[in-house]
C-alpha cells in the first residue's frame, strides 16, 4: 500500500500505515478501532435492509467515517476520539433499527426451551445469523419431512414466533462458530453458512455444505435468491439422522419479556433476594482462558443474576442455574445485536431506582474477539458505562496511550481471574 501523504509505501521509514504519517500509533490505533467497529454496524445494517429497514443517519456516518479514517483527510487525535465514540452512537441505532425489523417480521422473542437432540429424519444445519435466510428455508421445507436445526448464533430464532410455528424447526445443534469443524462433520444431514462465523470446511462435509447472502466458501455450492432447492435436494440424498436425546436450552429473553417481570425484579432487589446482576457475553472463540467465563458464572452466589448473548453464552449456557422466586438466574438475551434488549432492560431498571446504569447493581464481563464486540463495546463507551471487564486479553490494536484514555475515562479493565474478580465486584 502507497501513501500519498509522504510519498512512501506504508509501514516503511517515516510511514506507519496509509493516510497516517509521521509514525502517530495512537491515531493509527483508533483508526482501526474504528474501522473494526464500522464492520460490525455494517453486519447489523445489511441484516436490517434486507428485511427493508435502513437509517440514512447511520447510511451518511459510514460514509464520512470511512472517508475519515481511510483517506489522508485528517490527523487530529481528539477527533479520531470523537468518531470512534460516534460509531458507538451508531451502533446503537443500527442495533434498535435491526431489533425493531425483527419484531416486525417474526414477532416479538419469548421465553423458549429449545431441545438439543436430533429427530429421525432428513436434516439441515443453519448456521451464521440471518433470520431471514431460516424464515425462507423453513417456508420452503415445510412438508418435506425434513427437520431443520440451528447452530451457533441461530439458536435465539427459536424464541420467534413466526419461527417457532414451523413445527420442523427441531432443535439447535452444537455450539459457538469455533466448534463448527468438529460439529459440522459430525453432523450427517447438509448444512448452510447464512452469514459471518463460517469456517473453511473440512473436505469430509464439504460436498454437502452450502452458502448464501453475503458467506461464500472456496469449493461450496452458493444459493443465489434464497432458492434453496439444491439444500433440500441434498438433505434428502443424505441418510437420515438417527433419534438422539440431548438436554434443553433456554433462550428468548427479549427485553419486551424481561420488563414484563420488571416489578417482580424491582421487588426481590428491594428484599434482598437479588444482590447484583452479571451481564456475561460477547464474542467466542478458540483461545486459551475462556474457560474463564465458564468458571465465572459457575462461581456467581445464588443471589445473583447472570444475563448473557452472542455466542459467548455456550460457554455456560448449559448450566442449570435454578431460579430466584421464578425468575431465572441465566437470562439468554439473544444474539449479539440483542445487547439492544440488555441495555433497554438497564436504562429501565436505572429509571425504577432512579440511578444511573453505573450505580445499579449490574457488572459487564464480556468476551472479546471480534468486529460487533468492538462496535457494542463503543456503544457502552458512548453511554458512559464504567467498570467493563474484558477478556481474555485487551485488543491488540489499542496502544498503551489509548489504553490508557479509556482506562482512565471508562475503568476498562482486563479479567483476573474468577474468584478475584467477583470478590473486587461484590466485596
Amino acid at each position: 500500500m502507497f501513501c500519498y501523504q509522504c510519498e512512501q509505501t506504508a509501514g516503511g521509514t517515516g510511514c506507519t500505515r496509509a493516510g497516517v504519517c509521521g509514525k502517530n500509533e495512537d491515531i493509527a490505533s483508533l483508526q482501526d478501532t474504528i474501522i473494526i467497529g464500522l464492520k460490525g454496524i455494517a453486519a447489523y445494517a445489511y441484516h436490517a435492509r434486507e428485511l427493508g429497514a435502513r437509517d440514512e443517519e447511520v447510511d451518511a456516518f459510514m460514509h464520512e467515517a470511512l472517508f475519515t479514517t481511510l483517506t489522508n483527510v485528517d490527523f487530529d487525535l481528539n477527533r479520531h476520539i470523537e468518531t470512534a465514540l460516534k460509531v458507538g452512537a451508531m451502533n446503537l441505532k443500527v442495533m434498535e433499527l435491526l431489533d425493531k425489523a425483527h419484531v416486525e417480521r417474526f414477532g416479538a422473542p419469548v421465553p423458549t426451551k429449545v431441545a438439543t437432540g436430533t429427530r429421525k429424519g432428513p436434516g439441515i444445519l443453519v448456521t451464521g445469523h440471518d433470520l431471514l435466510d431460516l424464515y425462507e428455508l423453513l417456508r420452503q421445507t415445510e412438508g418435506t419431512g425434513i427437520n431443520v436445526y440451528t447452530h451457533g448464533e441461530m439458536l435465539p430464532a427459536h424464541a420467534y414466533p413466526e419461527l417457532k410455528k414451523f413445527s420442523h424447526l427441531a432443535g439447535n445443534y452444537g455450539s459457538a462458530w469455533q466448534n463448527q469443524k468438529k460439529e459440522f462433520e459430525e453432523f450427517p444431514g447438509a448444512i448452510l453458512g447464512t452469514t459471518n462465523c463460517v469456517l473453511i470446511p473440512r473436505e469430509s462435509y464439504r460436498e454437502r455444505m452450502f452458502t448464501c447472502g453475503i458467506a461464500g466458501l472456496p469449493g461450496v455450492t452458493h444459493i443465489k435468491n434464497r432458492d434453496f432447492t439444491p439444500v433440500i435436494e441434498k438433505a434428502k440424498a443424505l441418510p437420515p439422522l438417527e433419534e438422539k436425546a440431548g438436554g434443553e436450552l433456554t433462550t428468548g429473553f427479549h427485553h419486551t419479556a424481561v420488563l414484563s417481570i420488571a416489578g417482580q425484579v424491582i421487588d426481590a432487589v428491594k428484599a434482598g433476594k437479588i444482590r447484583h446482576f452479571f451481564l456475561v457475553g460477547g464474542c467466542d472463540g478458540a483461545r486459551p482462558g475462556r474457560n474463564y467465563y465458564t468458571e465465572f458464572v459457575e462461581k456467581v452466589p445464588e443471589d445473583c443474576v447472570v444475563l448473557t448473548l452472542g455466542c459467548g453464552k455456550y460457554r455456560f449456557n448449559h448450566l442449570d442455574l435454578g431460579d430466584i422466586d421464578g425468575i431465572p438466574r441465566l437470562i439468554d438475551m439473544g444474539q449479539c445485536n440483542n445487547a439492544h434488549s440488555a441495555l433497554q432492560v438497564a436504562l429501565a431498571l436505572a429509571g425504577a431506582f432512579n440511578c444511573s446504569v453505573n450505580e445499579l447493581p449490574l457488572s459487564l464481563v464480556l468476551s472479546w474477539f471480534e468486529q460487533k464486540a468492538v462496535a457494542i463495546l463503543l456503544s457502552l463507551l458512548h453511554l458512559g458505562v464504567k467498570n467493563i471487564r474484558i477478556g481474555p486479553t485487551l485488543p491488540a490494536f489499542l496502544t498503551p496511550n489509548v489504553l490508557k484514555v479509556l482506562q482512565e475515562n471508562y475503568d476498562l479493565k482486563p479479567i483476573t481471574t474468577p474468584e478475584q474478580d467477583l470478590k473486587d465486584i461484590l466485596g
